[in-house]
């Protein structure tokens, strides 16, 4: 996890969104352990109970479960619930900012699929994108 932390959201919603990230890029896959609050808490620095309320938010939403006195751990399906979610939130909130700059700018879906193409070939190839 980046220990760098933003100021425009709550630590505990930051620290939650990155185990999802970390989830979603199969980081974390069904069945594996967070990592334990006390060495979150002690490793960036962070109040337990910080790291606790993100690690609740995830409880909450099914994606995590706790077993007492082992941890807590990723649950059957969080990814597949966790991709569902995003690709509702991609099209439903982005998709269509997205699109309106697309017909501000006259841009061509063929040049959007070739330089969509290039990105891809660098990122596959390690390189750098310009």
């Amino acid at each position: 996890m980046d220990p760098k932390w933003n100021e425009d959201q709550p630590i505990y919603r930051q620290l939650r969104d990155r185990v999802v990230a970390m989830i979603l890029e199969e980081v974390l896959v069904e069945g594996d352990a967070l990592p334990s609050v006390r060495n979150v808490a002690a490793e960036y620095r962070l109040n337990p109970l910080t790291v606790l309320k993100g690690y609740q938010e995830l409880v909450d939403e099914e994606l995590v479960e706790k077993k007492r006195g082992r941890g807590m751990f990723v649950n059957e399906g969080a990814r597949v619930k966790l991709l569902k979610a995003e690709r509702e939130r991609f099209l439903e909130k982005e998709w269509p900012e997205v699109i309106a700059t697309i017909e501000r700018l006259n841009l061509d879906a063929a040049d959007l699929l070739q330089q969509a193409d290039k990105i891809k070939t660098s990122k596959d190839s390690g390189g750098e994108n310009d």
